[in-house]
């Protein structure tokens, strides 16, 4: 069911507030352009600064609006644990299949922190679980021991979004968590060699902008022809890495004002794209043949 290029959803603001019409043609054309599943309310679309009903607003257009032809993982993370476990309760109430919780940001919880945690989460909302593993923005890994404690603990945690680069990282997980547990890329550049280590597709930021390069992408890669999807790689590689020159999702924002899509307000403490890094997105864009 999870599988392909998901897209972690950007959420379009208008003069402050959600816009909604916007962020409901976004995922029409996600869907039309053939994204396998979409993530709204992840880190991409900015959780940490909406409202608690903003977040939940987000999710149920969501789940109603792509209305079961793709499959729906809402963002359900927090560094507060009550306030993740209502978000995943949320999640479930809302009709979402799934839901995405990362790391617990700025705490620096142990490994038995991070287990209890997710523990917790999982156990509060009969849904399945990926956890997101993203060191870099979290400053906490979520190691392979406490991965095989949370799946022998929880059957609902069924998966990862791995965004650690670490190609013997992936290759470890499968080993010890098994062939069905899973395995989703949280970085589009590295995603190539993820799947080619065992994984099954990419929460994706690119796509968001990229959606039909994407899908092609990971259909490739999920048919074996590693060559094809090398191809893809060489038009998207500029653009992945372009995306991230400033903090995301900065970058896919002002990429998706380009192409018409919305507007590129983001929200403090994250600001618009810089002029500076214009020009290379514009360059990337460009080199993908989407302008």
């Amino acid at each position: 069911m999870f599988y392909g290029s998901i897209t972690a959803l950007i959420t379009p603001f208008r003069d402050g507030a959600v816009d909604k019409k916007a962020f409901a043609n976004l995922i029409e054309w996600q869907i039309e352009q053939g994204t396998n599943g979409l993530v709204p309310m992840g880190t991409t679309g900015e959780s940490p600064t909406v409202s608690h009903q903003e977040h939940r607003d987000i999710v149920a257009l969501c789940v109603e609006v792509a209305a079961g032809r793709v499959p729906v993982i809402a963002g359900a993370g927090s560094n507060a644990t009550a306030e993740a476990v209502e978000l995943a309760k949320f999640a479930k109430q809302a009709g979402a299949d799934a839901i995405l919780t990362v790391s617990p940001y700025y705490n620096k919880p142990s490994q038995e922190g991070q287990f209890q945690h997710f523990k917790a989460v999982a156990q509060a909302a009969d849904i399945p679980v990926i956890l997101y593993n993203i060191p870099g923005r979290s400053i906490v890994e979520i190691s392979v021991q406490t991965m095989a404690r949370l799946r022998e603990s929880c059957t609902n945690v069924i998966g990862v979004k791995d965004a650690t680069a670490n190609m013997g990282r992936a290759t470890k997980d499968r080993e010890i968590l098994g062939q069905d547990f899973v395995m989703l890329s949280g970085e589009d550049v590295t995603a190539l060699g993820y799947n080619a280590h065992g994984g099954r597709g990419c929460i994706s930021v690119t796509s968001n902008v990229a959606p039909a390069l994407c899908a092609q992408f990971q259909a490739n890669c999920t048919q074996g022809d590693y060559a094809a999807a090398l191809k893809i790689q060489d038009k998207l590689a500029p653009l992945h890495q372009a995306l991230f020159v400033e903090p995301n999702p900065s970058g896919v924002k002002y990429a998706a004002e380009k192409l018409g899509l919305c507007a590129a307000e983001t929200r403090l403490p994250m600001v618009e794209l810089s002029d500076e890094t214009k020009p290379a997105i514009d360059a990337a864009l460009a080199h993908a043949g989407l302008i």
